[in-house]
């Protein structure tokens, strides 16, 4: 049986120019060969893209910038309750030159009706959490999270929301002042404030104001004011005379009168 013949072919030896260098060309070229393999490796750049139109989402965005170049990684910014983009996306490509090729191709570049913005990110600004979960599909939320989002809110909910507030806003005074930094904003304290107050103006306690205002706070006040009834009845009270004396006096004033009239008469006739 013949040997098959080696696909592979026998490796050319490499000879110095000059003879007397052989031995020292030999040893670094087995030097050179010892050495692991590895291919160039690229750099990746990200590309910042604003001013989106609406009606581009991950699918478009990533078919349009395939063009250019092979697109690893691309995350587009959505909003959690509603689902819709707000306007800019993160490009990641294989190699950083096609990144900033890309940057001045695309910026000023007129779209929708709108000028995009592209521009090179720095790889030391780049946060290492940029695109974790880029890769998978996007799901709207569901109406439960929206109603939920978007529901009133009671009294006491949203008096944990104020005391919430208040205590991230200490808190942050509290850094503030650790880093040395000495500066005073008003905050959330001074508009609760600022909204007690103006509800204590408008409130009106007084129940013969034209349009009182019967609010639980002041029906509260209202019983908690204490009326004192006193048991002696001091009043003063006038009694008029009545007006019918008067009217019978009269009246008998007058038949005597008359009666008078008459008999005066009777002796002028008798004369």
């Amino acid at each position: 049986m013949t040997e098959g013949k080696s696909s592979k072919k026998p490796a050319k030896n490499l000879l110095a120019l000059n003879p007397k260098e052989e031995a020292d060309f030999q040893k670094k070229v087995q030097q050179v060969k010892k050495r692991p393999q590895t291919g160039r490796s690229l750099t990746p750049g990200v590309l910042y893209v604003g001013h989106l139109p609406r009606g581009l989402f991950e699918p478009q965005l990533k078919s349009y910038f395939g063009q250019f170049g092979k697109v690893t990684r691309l995350r587009l910014s959505r909003s959690k309750t509603t689902g819709g983009t707000k306007g800019y996306a993160f490009v990641e490509f294989e190699c950083d030159e096609v990144a900033k090729i890309v940057a001045e191709t695309m910026n000023n570049y007129l779209m929708g009706e709108r000028l995009i913005k592209c521009h090179v990110i720095p790889p030391e600004k780049v946060h290492e959490k940029l695109f974790v979960g880029s890769q998978k599909l996007f799901h709207r939320p569901t109406k439960h999270s929206v109603n939920r989002y978007n529901k009133t809110h009671t009294e006491e909910e949203l008096k944990k929301l104020k005391e919430n507030l208040l205590k991230k806003e200490s808190k942050l005074r509290k850094r503030l002042a650790a880093k040395g930094i000495d500066y005073d904003f008003p905050g959330f304290a001074a508009q609760m404030t600022a909204k007690k107050t103006q509800s204590d103006a408008n409130v009106s306690v007084c129940s013969e104001d034209v349009t009182p205002v019967c609010t639980p706070s002041v029906l509260e006040r209202r019983k908690s004011i204490q009326v004192v009834e006193d048991d002696e009845d001091d009043e003063i009270i006038l009694k008029a005379q009545p007006v019918l004396d008067d009217s019978i006096d009269v009246e008998d004033g007058e038949d005597e009168s008359d009666g008078e009239h008459e008999e005066e008469e009777e002796q002028a006739a008798q004369k």
